[in-house]
C-alpha cells in the first residue's frame, strides 16, 4: 500500500515528464516561449546552466509539487482527479508567479517579474497551458493509483487481493 504522498510523488514524476515533452518541443521547434527551465536557470543566476534549470523542475515537479498534491488532493474541491489536479497546478503556478518570481529580483537574481511578465505575455500564457497539462496528468495518474489501490484492497471471495 502505497501513501498518498507516495501516489502524489509518482503522479508529480509522471506530469514533470509530460511537462517537459512539450519544453522540449518548445525549444527544439520553438521557441513560442521563454521555457520554464531556461526561467529557473535565470532565476538561480545560472542563466548559461540550462541543465540546472531542467534539474529544478524535476526537482518542484516531483518532489514538492507531487507530494503537496498527494496531501492535499482529498481536500481540493471538485469531482474528478483531473480537476483537482487543474485547480491545485494553477493555485502553484498563483503563487510562484506572485512571490518566487518576483522575489527572485529583490534576493539578488535576475528578476523574471510578476507572473514572469518580463519575459513576455507569450510566456505568461505557455506557462498557464503548461500548469494546466501539468494538473491534468497529475490528476490522472494520482487518480488511477487511488483506484488502483481501492481495486487491489476490495474482497475476492472473503479473503483480501493481493
Amino acid at each position: 500500500m502505497m501513501s498518498r504522498v507516495q501516489k502524489g510523488v509518482i503522479a508529480g514524476f509522471s506530469a514533470t515528464v509530460a511537462v517537459s515533452l512539450l519544453e522540449a518541443a518548445n525549444l527544439y521547434f520553438g521557441p513560442w516561449a521563454a521555457s520554464f527551465p531556461r526561467l529557473l536557470s535565470v532565476m538561480l543566476q545560472m542563466p548559461d546552466q540550462m541543465i540546472v534549470g531542467w534539474i529544478a523542475h524535476f526537482v518542484v515537479g516531483t518532489f514538492v509539487l507531487g507530494a503537496a498534491f498527494g496531501v492535499l488532493c482529498p481536500r481540493l474541491p471538485s469531482s474528478t482527479p483531473e480537476s483537482k489536479g487543474i485547480l491545485f497546478a494553477v493555485g502553484a503556478f498563483l503563487v510562484m508567479g506572485l512571490t518566487v518570481a518576483p522575489l527572485v529580483g529583490m534576493l539578488g537574481g535576475r528578476s523574471v517579474g510578476i507572473f514572469f511578465m518580463q519575459a513576455g505575455f507569450g510566456t505568461l500564457v505557455w506557462m498557464i497551458a503548461t500548469h494546466a497539462v501539468y494538473g491534468i496528468v497529475l490528476g490522472n495518474v494520482y487518480g488511477r493509483l487511488v483506484e488502483r489501490e481501492k481495486r487491489h484492497r476490495a474482497p475476492v471471495g472473503g479473503a483480501m487481493a493481493h
